[in-house]
């Protein structure tokens, strides 16, 4: 492992340059992100032969190196570093076997900034089947670089490609560009070039377009300025140029690629039919939907109840392991339901990440965005944004950060704006243990879960509630900007087990260690201010033995109203009496009103909070789970439980809408380059779920 060569991949969208990466690197990758940015930037480690190791760079995908959308600039930016430790030794362009031709327009590009570029056409099981041939030797010839024929699905040519990468100092770098604009305006270029001898002109005429100036001196950015000026003759040349070079792949793919559509035996367009169909398209659609939190909450019940059940366990026998003290009660009383309160909800999250990493593996998810496009047009978005608000069921952070691949800036900021709304991983937490505790566990029709279907109304208001958003936003926002709207229709394929597995991994990884850490910290603080108090905190034990001193209560009991009213007079119990006046018209407790303030920082640290609350005010040795905690609470002004239907409705209705979430409102910030939006999108929501608590628990009571 002595050399370790920097290498990127770069390719169109669902072309298989993620699956390539997975099946290079495994597990030993880190997810962080570029500098200044919020996108993903997927690295890992790929040993390539004995002797030879390779840090892989997995760069968003893009149609080209001059690109419409903030994700897409991610590559120019990463290729035309400030840093040259930055820029990659070797490049590996993902192509599909079916698409050559609009993938060879990035490659051509890509090849001009004289960086080695490896042409990895996937797919290659697939060509027998579409009729497919290519000269792979001619193809070679032509674009004077190494060509290799790969199938990530059934591994065909990995190991050449490897091989290719550590002998990536064998390929040649030619230039494209020259011939180019000598047609278009050679005066002109020739002019251009004289700007810096440190760069090519493609590499200028890149800064020129993109206005990125890498590392330029104070006399270049002042001659480059002269030729910013005139942006009509700047748009023209690069119309041009994307003609040309489109010109030479035509002539290149007429020798070496051909179709046969006799001998293909393709089922795409008959699947197109069935799944972009104007009527069964949504009806399947919302199948997979309703399978989906069917599943959820179906085939999470036994390992979540296992899970519960062992943390239970496991605060009980370090009660009794480890000596009375304030340590002991932090573990027990603090740390332990606290992050049970996040871990019991794993195979949820993990089930929901598996069906969306499923659809996308398939192809699936791209006719979904191709089917809604018409619909969401309505409202003020495109297809595009299908794509945040379906990712959004998963964490609205990367889903906000997805709205990138908009290149209009009104649809893209509504879809910005309204994607909290859906229903994200987060808040299934919240979701699924209020459901448990005010929804019976029945089926209707045999089949049909209660619990599920409530899970599955909850997933639809989230989403009627973005569009409805959406509509007064396009309504309200008076911002001018052309639309249009590309979507890529990749092949149905089957779903690589790796690729899923990696991918649900990764996500339930990230959302449990993210959720866990904020858990953790909140569970120490909240068990501080739960175990200690003012002066009147100190006198709480002899005030209730001296009460019920004459009367014929058991130890337990008492000690039960002892760690009630010592959690009533701690620092929490004050801190909850003041904010109690406002939430108790929804039908909360102090106690309730205290895991809303401190879900702010993250919707999930609900559960941890009551469950570490609760364990405080539990004088019980026998440690009860966090549900049966939630479940046996009483409302001591009616005398029944806490958690009744309408409480739990209004809570329900409360988290549907609230922007709870203090990460999603830092990306939304940084996305929109203001504090302006987040804020009101803070308060808009905010008020949107006080009131619709508020008129729900009014009418249900």
């Amino acid at each position: 492992m002595s050399n370790k060569l920097k290498v990127s991949l770069i390719g169109n969208p669902n072309t298989g340059k993620t699956s390539l990466f997975n099946e290079l690197t495994g597990l030993n990758q880190k997810v962080g992100n570029y500098p200044g940015v919020t996108v993903d930037k997927k690295q890992g480690v790929s040993k390539l032969n004995k002797n030879t190791s390779a840090l892989i760079t997995d760069l968003p995908g893009t149609y080209s190196i001059n690109p419409t959308s903030l994700d897409e600039s991610i590559v120019l930016k990463s290729l035309l570093s400030n840093d040259p430790k930055d820029i990659p030794d070797v490049i590996v362009l993902v192509a599909d076997v079916e698409n050559l031709k609009r993938n060879l327009l990035l490659f051509s590009q890509i090849q001009d900034l004289k960086i080695p570029v490896i042409l990895a056409i996937n797919m290659a099981d697939q060509m027998n089947k579409k009729g497919i041939s290519i000269d792979v030797k001619a193809l070679e010839s032509e674009l004077q670089t190494k060509v290799v024929l790969i199938s990530v699905r059934t591994k065909e040519g990995i190991q050449e490609l490897k091989q290719s990468i550590a002998d990536f100092s064998k390929l040649k770098t030619p230039s494209n560009f020259k011939s180019f604009y000598e047609k278009i305006d050679a005066e002109y270029f020739t002019s251009l070039e004289k700007v810096s001898s440190r760069f090519s002109v493609y590499e200028l005429w890149l800064m020129l377009t993109k206005n990125h100036d890498v590392n330029l001196l104070s006399d270049e950015i002042e001659a480059l300025k002269l030729f910013k000026k005139d942006i009509s003759k700047q748009k023209r040349y690069q119309h041009k140029e994307t003609i040309y070079r489109y010109q030479k792949i035509n002539q290149v793919l007429k020798e070496v690629y051909t179709i046969d559509k006799e001998k293909a035996s393709d089922l795409r367009s008959r699947l197109d039919k069935v799944f972009t169909h104007k009527i069964f398209g949504y009806v399947l659609f919302f199948g997979l939907l309703l399978l989906i939190f069917q599943s959820v909450f179906d085939w999470a019940s036994a390992p979540m109840d296992f899970i519960d059940g062992t943390f239970a366990d496991l605060a009980e026998y370090v009660k009794g392991v480890l000596p009375a003290g304030i340590f002991t009660d932090l573990l027990t009383d603090g740390i332990i339901p606290g992050i049970g309160g996040v871990v019991i909800f794993i195979p949820q999250i993990a089930i929901l990440f598996l069906f969306i990493a499923i659809l996308e593996e398939t192809g699936y998810m791209s006719r979904v965005v191709f089917l809604m496009d018409k619909i969401m047009r309505r409202f003020g978005m495109n297809g595009k944004s299908v794509i945040p608000l379906i990712s959004g069921t998963a964490c609205a952070i990367p889903a906000v950060m997805a709205a990138r691949t908009i290149s209009n800036w009104k649809e893209r900021l509504i879809t910005i704006l309204v994607t909290p709304f859906t229903t994200c991983a987060a808040r299934l937490p919240v979701y699924a243990i209020l459901i448990a505790l005010i929804i019976p566990d029945k089926k209707i029709f045999g089949f049909f879960s209660l619990q599920g279907l409530t899970l599955l109304s909850l997933y639809i208001l989230g989403f009627a509630t973005a569009v409805v958003a959406a509509v007064i936003l396009h309504k309200t926002l008076k911002i001018k900007s052309a639309s249009f709207f590309v979507v890529e229709m990749p092949d149905y394929k089957l779903p690589s087990g790796k690729n899923i597995f990696l991918e649900v991994f990764e996500k339930t990884k990230t959302f449990v260690l993210d959720a866990g850490k904020i858990i953790l910290a909140i569970s120490i603080v909240l068990w501080f201010l739960a175990s200690h108090g003012p002066s009147s905190y100190n006198t709480v034990e002899k005030d209730v033995t001296e009460q019920y001193s004459n009367s014929d209560i058991s130890n337990s009991e008492l000690e039960q109203k002892i760690a009630s009213g010592k959690l009533e007079n701690s620092y929490l119990g004050v801190i909850g009496k003041v904010i109690e006046p406002t939430v108790e018209p929804l039908g909360y407790d102090w106690k309730i009103g205290i895991g809303l303030v401190a879900s702010f920082a993250a919707r999930e640290v609900f559960v941890g909070t009551l469950a570490t609350i609760y364990s405080v005010e539990s004088g019980d040795e026998d440690t009860t789970t966090i549900k049966e905690r939630m479940a046996s609470e009483i409302n001591p002004k009616t005398g029944k439980k806490r958690f009744n239907f309408a409480t739990g409705i209004s809570l329900l209705l409360f988290y549907a809408f609230a922007m709870q979430c203090m990460a999603t409102l830092a990306i939304v910030k940084r996305e929109t380059n203001s504090w302006k939006w987040p804020m009101i999108q803070l308060i808009g929501m905010g008020v949107l779920a006080y009131v619709s608590a508020l008129i729900s628990y009014q009418i249900l009571r």
